[in-house]
């Protein structure tokens, strides 16, 4: 990871809403209305932090179906470790990476069972 992307990331973790928006979905995948709840963030703060966060593949999202046939994203965070580390004057970064939500989503309903 170059100086530039590790400034962007620390800056966005620096952020209280993208932290927020991180740790819930960490805990779940929800939608954004979900997430403005959460956060008590407005919905254009909300989508910002989540267009960052994306960016920087820190959170995923893909479509959920409700009973009632309708649709709508929800986000997962991808995050699962951020490890900086510094060497002879060179920082050393790595991001460790959950797996892939719909893996993680078919973990949450088997442990349902």
């Amino acid at each position: 990871m170059d100086e530039e992307e590790l400034a962007a990331i620390a800056s966005l973790l620096e952020d209280e809403y993208a932290r927020a928006i991180l740790r819930h979905t960490s805990e779940q995948p929800l939608s954004a209305s979900d997430l403005m709840d959460r956060c008590d963030a407005s919905k254009a703060t909300t989508y910002r932090r989540i267009d960052r966060l994306r960016e920087h593949e820190l959170i995923e999202s893909y479509q959920e179906y409700d009973p009632a046939g309708h649709h709508y994203e929800v986000y997962a965070a991808t995050l699962d470790e951020l490890t900086v580390g510094l060497d002879d004057g060179e920082f050393a970064v790595s991001v460790d990476r959950t797996d892939d939500p719909a893996d993680r989503m078919t973990d949450l309903f088997n442990e349902l069972k």
